[in-house]
């Protein structure tokens, strides 16, 4: 059984800051340092949209152009843990936020499992 636990949503005010975390549990993610890694989030009405990701090792990240400068995700292998800390936040980054878990090492692999979601709310 594959396990992605997210936590760390909430409510905040426009240029708060948020980290969001998520646990990786299961027979998959026992090597948990050969995935990549990374969070998209859904607004109401709309798709899910990438967010971020970062790699195997955590050398290599990748940033949605609307979150680049603001956002920085991270990885912790010995822990089998992913963050994404979002700073100056917006109220057009209101949406739930998904931990994903990639089906590979390289950023082309496809995505593979899914956290449950946890909800960012951004007051203006």
């Amino acid at each position: 059984q594959v396990q992605l636990v997210e936590s760390g949503g909430g409510l905040v005010q426009t240029g708060g800051s948020l980290r969001l975390s998520c646990a990786a549990s299961g027979r998959t993610f026992s090597t948990f340092s050969t995935y990549v890694m990374g969070w998209f989030r859904q607004a109401p009405g709309k798709e899910r949209e990438f967010v971020a990701a970062i790699s195997a090792s955590g050398g290599s990240t990748k940033y949605a152009d609307s979150v680049k400068g603001r956002s920085t995700i991270s990885r912790d292998n010995t822990k089998n843990t992913v963050s994404l800390q979002m700073n100056s936040l917006k109220p057009e980054d209101t949406a739930v936020y998904y931990c994903a878990g990639y089906s590979g090492s390289l950023f082309t692999s496809r995505v593979a499992y899914w956290g449950q979601g946890t909800q960012v709310t951004v007051s203006s």
